[in-house]
């Protein structure tokens, strides 16, 4: 790895293969997940933030978790869906690039240390509920978050500062519909192995040391749950947590075959598909996914949806 920064000064983005007419229909299907990304996750904020009952540790950090997919595809999507618009290869200034890199990896980097937080919160709800309010009170819970976003923010530090000082000499062309981390380091005319290796060492420590609390928090709660004698008690304590863990499930998946792999470099239609589950498809699902299995959520949303409709006759 050299010194020098990239000789580029403007990327192009190649974006999807296929003809006009598919691109438009690629354009109205992401719009569309898009528009209900925000709109869901923005509803999820709003009635954490308005409606009492979910005034509690696990939708305090529910709503922060929205927060967080509002960014992650807004750094994609939008600049996507305007290079499905118009035709031809898209261009990219690099400050723009390290800018959106680094954005998108520091809230995904974020998202999962939160996740993590996520498991350990349900741990302590469901294994000790007596206990609960005090662990998880709110003074804990605004200093967890704090913790996360800082944590997340500095740790892709340099991971971005190496990826932009290698330089780029082969070609400013990204066969990718964002700046992708493997396709820039594949335009490198430098050794990219010492630094493959340690962002692959990075992915590690970030996805498998949150992912480390999750399962032993999950093995706790699912023997806590198996020993609860009634049945309506093992429903109840298994609502809580199933969101949770469909969305951990889908999260971890996608990103494992994105991130941890020694090889960044990987095939271009890969990391397309893979990025597409990442940036657009978890965060369209994890509305549907909180609002569907949580039964508190569901009645705040018909709440809030009857009190819309009331002031519209009124």
């Amino acid at each position: 790895m050299t010194g020098n920064r990239s000789s580029a000064t403007d990327l192009c983005l190649l974006g999807f293969a296929g003809s006009q007419e598919q691109h438009h229909i690629f354009f109205a299907v992401f719009f569309l997940f898009y528009l209900v990304t925000l709109m869901g996750n923005t509803v999820i904020i709003m009635i954490v933030c308005v409606d009492k009952r979910l005034h509690s540790p696990m939708y305090f950090f529910l709503g922060h978790l929205s927060v967080m997919e509002i960014p992650i595809t807004t750094t994609i999507v939008p600049a996507m869906l305007w290079g499905l618009l118009l035709p031809g290869m898209q261009t990219m200034s690099l400050t723009a690039c390290i800018a959106h890199f680094f954005l998108y990896l520091s809230v995904g980097s974020t998202e999962f240390t939160l996740l993590g937080v996520m498991a350990v919160d349900r741990y302590v709800a469901i294994c000790n509920p007596l206990r609960y309010n005090v662990i998880m009170n709110s003074h804990t819970c605004i200093w967890v978050v704090i913790v996360t976003w800082v944590f997340g923010f500095l740790f892709e530090i340099w991971p971005v500062y190496a990826t932009f000082q290698l330089t780029v000499c082969k070609s400013n062309v990204l066969d990718h519909f964002y700046c992708d981390r493997g396709q820039l380091l594949k335009l490198s005319c430098d050794d990219t192995l010492f630094t493959e290796f340690v962002l692959f060492l990075m992915a590690v420590f970030i996805i498998i040391g949150s992912l480390i609390p999750t399962i032993v928090s999950y093995t706790y709660i699912i023997s806590t749950i198996l020993k609860t004698p009634s049945a309506s008690g093992r429903r109840k304590a298994f609502s809580t947590c199933a969101s949770h863990f469909t969305c951990v499930v889908i999260g971890y998946g996608s990103c494992f075959f994105l991130y941890v792999k020694p090889k960044q470099t990987q095939g271009a239609e890969y990391n397309k598909i893979i990025s597409l589950l990442v940036s657009v498809v978890t965060p369209f699902l994890n509305p549907f996914i909180f609002t569907l299995w949580n039964d508190k959520v569901k009645e705040a949303l018909q709440d809030g949806v009857k009190g819309c409709c009331k002031l519209l006759k009124d």
